[in-house]
């Protein structure tokens, strides 16, 4: 039987749009099993508290268990490339932290480009970074800290969690805003950071706020400022950094990111859930109580973010001269 050119190009354009019409369909049933989420961080930290929190919105939400597992590791770069390796069908999850938008930067031998090879799907929080003191160093603001530095350059040391993270760049941005000669003690995490500023072995630190909140309030460290761009709800009385060096932001976001080619709509489908669980009152007060706000954002937005701060942050670890192996 001869076809006519109509009944041909029709049938060609029916069969063009089966994958779509399939994919679609597909992303509407989606889950049908079992999420992996992987965080790049030990349990028990700020991005495990975040992603058990909104694992256990999505699982009742979507109907299948959302699982967090923990990779840490090499900067997050473990987890990271576990995620990148995975099938992109929506289940294998990432817990995208600013230490995915320094890699790029701070190590040559990544073998994945975090940016082209994980896609965007929504933020979740952000949090400030808080620079303290330890109670013996004699300044109360910073400009006091910033003139006390001077008049004792490289007497003074600054504690971070690691190389490369961001309580490590934050303070490296403070030194070449200020010409500051201050001596870099990296540590394997904030918990032992924080217990050697408390005993005084180290005098200042650019930590994630909802680590040292505690020490702040009991006066076992003094804050001088927080990072972000407006005062933290956490500590009203302390300035902005940006009210002595002007332009002056950081911050710790985290979100979600999935495997590149991932289909769009289960991205959105993602987004969608997500930007739900954090409109939920109760979801915005357990992520209070851990001194962070949310982040409700498209999927092109958080992209956005992740380049700007890449483009950032790898401005630093450039004019700084960092490398993973510096002591």
């Amino acid at each position: 039987m001869k076809l006519s050119r109509r009944k041909l190009l029709h049938l060609a354009a029916g069969a063009a749009a089966m994958p779509a019409a399939s994919r679609i369909a597909r992303a509407q049933a989606y889950p049908t099993r079992q999420v992996r989420w992987i965080v790049g961080f030990s349990a028990g930290g700020l991005s495990d508290i975040v992603a058990r929190l909104m694992a256990q919105w999505l699982t009742a939400r979507l109907g299948q268990p959302f699982l967090v597992e923990n990779r840490p590791g090499a900067a997050t770069n473990i987890a990271t490339e576990f995620v990148v390796r995975a099938p992109a069908d929506g289940y294998t999850l990432l817990m995208a932290t600013p230490a995915n938008a320094t890699s790029a930067a701070f190590y040559n031998n990544l073998n994945f480009n975090f940016i082209h090879d994980i896609a965007a799907v929504a933020g979740i929080i952000r949090a400030a970074n808080v620079m303290a003191v330890h109670p013996s160093v004699p300044a109360t603001s910073v400009p006091e800290f910033i003139a006390y530095a001077k008049a004792n350059p490289g007497k003074l040391n600054f504690a971070s969690a690691g190389n490369g993270t961001n309580v490590h760049l934050i303070g490296e941005l403070f030194k070449l805003r200020t010409g500051l000669n201050l001596v870099h003690v990296p540590y394997r995490g904030s918990a032992p950071a924080l217990t050697d500023m408390i005993s005084g072995r180290v005098q200042l630190m650019f930590d994630n706020l909802p680590s040292s909140i505690e020490y702040l309030r009991a006066g076992k460290l003094r804050a001088l400022a927080v990072t972000t761009a407006t005062r933290s709800p956490e500590l009203p009385d302390i300035p902005t950094m940006g009210d002595f060096i002007p332009g002056f932001e950081a911050s710790v976001w985290q979100g979600v990111g999935v495997p590149r080619n991932t289909p769009p709509e289960i991205i959105e489908k993602l987004n969608t859930a997500i930007n739900a669980a954090l409109a939920d009152p109760t979801m915005r007060a357990q992520l209070a109580k851990l001194s962070s706000t949310v982040l409700a954002l498209s999927p092109a937005e958080f992209g956005a973010l992740i380049a700007d701060e890449t483009e950032k942050w790898g401005h630093v670890i450039r004019a700084a001269n960092l490398k993973p192996e510096q002591p």
